[in-house]
């Protein structure tokens, strides 16, 4: 039995998240359906974690177990030919048969991406969430630093979430500006479910004159949800990549 390994490219427009539902179009039934259609195989793919609806992914991991013979190389060919254009199987490597795309994850990164020109965009409307409010990038780059290290994010996470546990380390957060667009980039251990997307809200409430920098420490220790920001839209957030080593 093969284990392989893929990196998967998706627009996450069309889709409601990774996790394969019933009757609803997802990131994860697609694959299988194209892997089956591919090596004639029931499989499972495992992602480093599931994305939500409208979430979009330039470099999302999974794998799954096979008994096919193709070779390496052309696994990505193969599966591409079979999956819708939003989908694209950027590389596939075979692995260990013990690893395991979300047990062995050491770091995520996502990215955020804000149009803060006045007009916003019609071409890239449903790949960036918009803002006419000119935000103080400088502000949010100072008030991005007081997330990094380990925290409880209990006022980052939305209610009604599953996980217990909301301690997480954050390695890097970063903010910067290209034109009239703003980045915000979060490297950790693992997040919350829509934790990058309320800490993005803050993020433009400090940009906005809302919220002061220094006032972030005090809302992670505090750890109540409405002292921080909205929770902004999926369409703005993108898996960007995952590590294992």
């Amino acid at each position: 039995m093969r284990n392989i390994k893929l990196t998967i490219e998706y627009d996450g427009k069309d889709f409601n998240g990774w996790q394969k539902q019933p009757n609803k179009l997802n990131i994860q039934g697609t694959i299988e359906n194209a892997i089956k259609a591919i090596t004639g195989e029931d499989v499972q793919l495992d992602a480093s974690g599931r994305t939500d609806a409208g979430v979009h992914a330039f470099g999302q991991v999974a794998n799954f177990k096979t008994k096919s013979d193709l070779p390496i190389e052309k696994f990505p060919i193969a599966i591409n030919s079979k999956l819708k254009k939003s989908i694209v199987i950027k590389k596939a490597e075979e692995v260990d048969e013990k690893f395991h795309s979300r047990l062995n994850c050491k770091k995520k990164t996502y990215r955020y991406i804000i149009n803060n020109s006045f007009e916003g965009t019609a071409i890239y409307r449903n790949l960036e969430y918009h803002i006419s409010t000119k935000l103080d990038e400088e502000k949010m780059k100072i008030a991005a630093k007081y997330f990094e290290g380990e925290h409880d994010f209990k006022a980052f996470k939305a209610s009604g979430t599953s996980s217990k546990n909301s301690v997480r380390i954050i390695y890097d957060a970063k903010v910067y500006r290209k034109n009239d667009r703003i980045f915000i980039e979060l490297t950790g251990s693992g997040f919350l479910y829509n934790m990058v997307r309320i800490i993005a809200g803050t993020l433009v409430d400090v940009g906005i004159g809302k919220i002061k920098p220094e006032q972030i420490e005090h809302i992670i220790k505090e750890g109540k949800r409405q002292n921080a920001g909205k929770t902004l839209p999926a369409h703005g957030l993108y898996l960007l990549n995952v590590e294992y080593n």
